[in-house]
């Protein structure tokens, strides 16, 4: 039985009462528990509310106490999220009338005045018992927070996060959740003084459980994961001209990050939301320029060590395409045989060696819309801002470009990518007179159905696995970014055997 992990901290007004459960809401997931306790007015809706504020991302939002609905519930865009109050209740069989007997999976839950239920409470559970506190100023109270079972590891990784945000100067600042993405990872932006950064919570974390010839799906296809990648590659990107977020404070071992602010300008505009072409002509030259430059394998990460960048191999590609058979298959209820994982296997290592002597570079991996911001104040290609490089590989330099010009998130016209395809050959043959354009748009086709197939299977996993069933929505686009790519005579084998066993989304 793991210990419960206690602490306590004065909050001398409303605003650190906000701080603090801004902070816990960064290291919350679905399934959490979390219970408020104290006297009347001892700040416990105060506490919740700002929490639901916090996560909708609205300061404005209504959020009225549930001390006659007993429960109110928010679809917020992490995950849904419970407000209870249990003042009212006088019999547990009320528990189940609301809802909260069992509580909820998939959702987080708040609970006010716990020690009317007892019963309802889970081993694995946050405890805030809120007090008083009139010798620090009519508004102060004090929090004892305490995490009981699996939840003992996140009020631990709180206490380490208040210590990073005192030590660097922004404990007082203001907070706005930030959207994350499709790891463990998540941001918050922090605002002092008309200055803005970017706090990133990044905890050491492999994807999966070791069943990849003894590593997880992350350590077996070079995924990130701690945040050491990240700071290295951004130093190295920066240190070529390229606009990185420079990195203010690092805790590496703990895996917290504030960086610069790039803001939020799009390569997007229009609803539904459409490529610039302009912006994605800076991003296609931005990568011409990267990719003809002699690039390290090993970076710089801090006066005591350097940080080696993994190598895209065959290995790691097939582990990546197979997660289309092991997931989106099944989700389209189409499970493959062992036979025809066989030569499913056996017609992407024959695509794949034949180009693994490709000369490689730096390959950001996710170089698409959601991930890039356009720098106004910048000139040429450093207007281009890259704020996701950590599963930085070296590999071939067509991937980040059908990542670009085959964007996971928005439709690009086929006309579009064709024309950005030539403008950064164009610009690689003004580079290198020798820069074999065939070969170049064979690899291209082959990284393209490579990328595609593995995100059939990883957006079916995020449903499945990870309760996100918000990337489904893509699956269509995918597909038809695949089927673009199978059209290349060269990938014929591969295009009979999609054609044959693989449908297409629902």
């Amino acid at each position: 039985m793991t210990a419960p992990v206690t602490f306590s901290l004065a909050l001398l007004n409303e605003s650190a009462t906000a701080n603090l459960m801004a902070d816990l809401a960064l290291l919350i997931a679905p399934g959490d528990v979390i219970t408020l306790s104290g006297d009347l007015g001892a700040g416990k809706t105060a506490a919740a509310r700002a929490m639901i504020r916090y996560l909708a991302g609205d300061p404005e939002l209504e959020v009225p106490s549930p001390t006659f609905t007993l429960v109110q519930s928010y679809e917020l865009s992490p995950f849904p999220l419970l407000h209870a109050d249990l003042y009212r209740i006088e019999d547990p069989s009320e528990l189940e009338e609301i809802g909260l007997s069992p509580l909820p999976e998939g959702s987080v839950v708040l609970i006010e005045w716990p020690e009317r239920a007892p019963d309802l409470l889970p081993e694995d559970r946050i405890d805030i018992a809120l007090t008083h506190r009139p010798a620090l100023g009519t508004a102060a109270r004090a929090a004892e927070i305490t995490g009981h079972g699996r939840a003992a590891a996140q009020v631990d990784r709180l206490i380490t996060l208040l210590g990073f945000l005192d030590e660097t100067g922004y404990a007082d600042a203001h907070r706005q959740r930030m959207a994350g993405d499709a790891s463990t990872r998540s941001y918050a932006r922090l605002l002092r003084d008309d200055v803005a950064v970017i706090l990133m919570n990044a905890p050491r974390r492999p994807d999966g459980p070791a069943i990849y010839h003894g590593k997880s799906y992350s350590a077996a296809v070079h995924l990130a994961e701690d945040v050491r990648p990240f700071v290295a590659i951004a130093d190295g990107l920066r240190a070529r001209g390229f606009s990185a977020p420079a990195i203010h404070h690092a805790d590496l071992e703990a895996g917290f990050l504030i960086t610069e602010d790039f803001g939020g300008v799009s390569f997007l505009a229009g609803d539904p939301p459409a490529p610039i072409a302009e912006r994605y002509q800076s991003a296609t030259d931005m990568l011409a320029a990267l990719h003809r430059e002699p690039l390290p394998d090993t970076l710089p990460l801090s006066a005591q060590a350097d940080y080696a960048i993994p190598r895209f191999d065959v290995e790691a590609m097939l582990i990546e395409v197979g997660l289309m058979p092991e997931w989106y298959l099944p989700h389209r209820g189409a499970a493959p045989t062992p036979e025809l994982r066989d030569a499913f296997v056996a017609t992407w290592r024959m695509l794949l060696q034949a180009h693994e002597a490709e000369p490689a570079t730096w390959v950001l991996r996710d170089f698409h819309s959601p991930n890039l911001i356009w720098l106004e104040d910048r000139e040429g290609i450093a207007k281009v801002g890259v704020i996701d490089f950590q599963d930085t590989v070296l590999g071939p330099a067509a991937y980040d470009l059908v990542s670009l010009l085959q964007d996971t998130r928005v439709d690009v016209p086929e006309s579009l990518e064709l024309a950005l395809l030539a403008r950064y050959i164009k610009a690689r043959r003004a580079a290198d007179p020798s820069f074999d354009a065939v070969a170049f748009a064979e690899i291209y086709a082959v990284m393209s159905a490579q990328r595609n197939t593995r995100l059939l299977g990883t957006f079916a996993r995020l449903n499945r696995r990870d309760g996100k069933p918000q990337y489904l929505h893509h699956l269509p686009r995918i597909w038809t970014y695949l089927n673009r790519s199978l059209a290349h005579p060269k990938l014929t084998p591969l295009r009979d055997w999609v054609v044959a066993h693989v449908p297409p989304p629902a």
